[in-house]
């Protein structure tokens, strides 16, 4: 260390003032792009008929983009190191609010729909008379 420390947020960040970060950030965001794209494919399809669910991994997946592309730009450009500390701690934490704030309450209130659904279902199934039309109701509408 040659600086004080609040003297690091203001070098650009490239590999001669950062030689521990540079190399990990840069290619952890690309590594983490790329793991975070094959997520969002498989868990849309899997998920494809519950829209709050992929609701969430888009919302994941755009946030997820916006951050680690602007931290590999950060790299090749050589933003500030404060620059960079906050498109990482931003996008990072709008990636877990999402993930832990955002969504739990939508998905409990889908749940519940869904368990609605099930019992309503199952309530016509038990009585079949009740999908089957008697003979007089069809004599009215003709």
């Amino acid at each position: 260390m040659t600086h004080l420390p609040w003297e690091y947020l203001w070098l650009p960040f490239r590999r001669e003032n950062f030689p521990d970060l540079f190399n990990a950030i840069w290619i952890s965001s690309l590594v983490l792009l790329v793991v975070l794209i094959v997520l969002y494919n498989v868990r849309t399809r899997a998920l494809h008929r519950h829209r709050a669910y992929t609701d969430m991994w888009e919302w994941l997946l755009w946030t997820g983009l916006i951050t680690f592309l602007l931290l590999a730009m950060g790299a090749v450009f050589m933003f500030d190191f404060a620059v960079v500390m906050v498109i990482l701690l931003s996008g990072l934490g709008t990636m877990v609010w999402v993930r832990f704030r955002r969504y739990p309450p939508i998905f409990a209130a889908y749940e519940q729909q869904l368990a609605r659904q099930r019992y309503l279902s199952r309530e016509k199934a038990a009585r079949p008379e009740a999908t089957i039309r008697s003979r007089g109701s069809r004599r009215r509408r003709r």
